[in-house]
């Protein structure tokens, strides 16, 4: 299963990449995550279905200190690997 959302909210300056990476990495998923100019967080994950869920509900919490407002999940192909069973954090 593959997952693409952007979290919206207090999300960057509060490790909310580092959780994400964490996380995803406890959960052997492939893909990375990124700040975004717009001040949101994008987050690409491909692995199993429930790890891929459990991310996703993650990502409505966040780390302590974030304050999410919402999750956009996108339907759209992103261009690009994933990065197979790694989990990255792009600059």
């Amino acid at each position: 299963m593959r997952l693409h959302a952007i979290v919206r909210g207090r999300v960057q300056g509060v490790g909310f990449r580092w959780f994400v990476r964490e996380l995803a990495s406890e959960l052997q998923l492939g893909g990375w995550v990124m700040n975004r100019h717009d001040g949101a967080v994008e987050v690409l994950a491909d692995g199993a279905d429930a790890a891929v869920a459990r991310l996703r509900a993650a990502l409505e919490r966040g780390p302590a200190g974030a304050a999410v407002e919402r999750v956009d999940v996108l339907d759209d192909e992103v261009p690009g690997e994933s990065n197979g069973s790694r989990f990255t954090i792009r600059r």
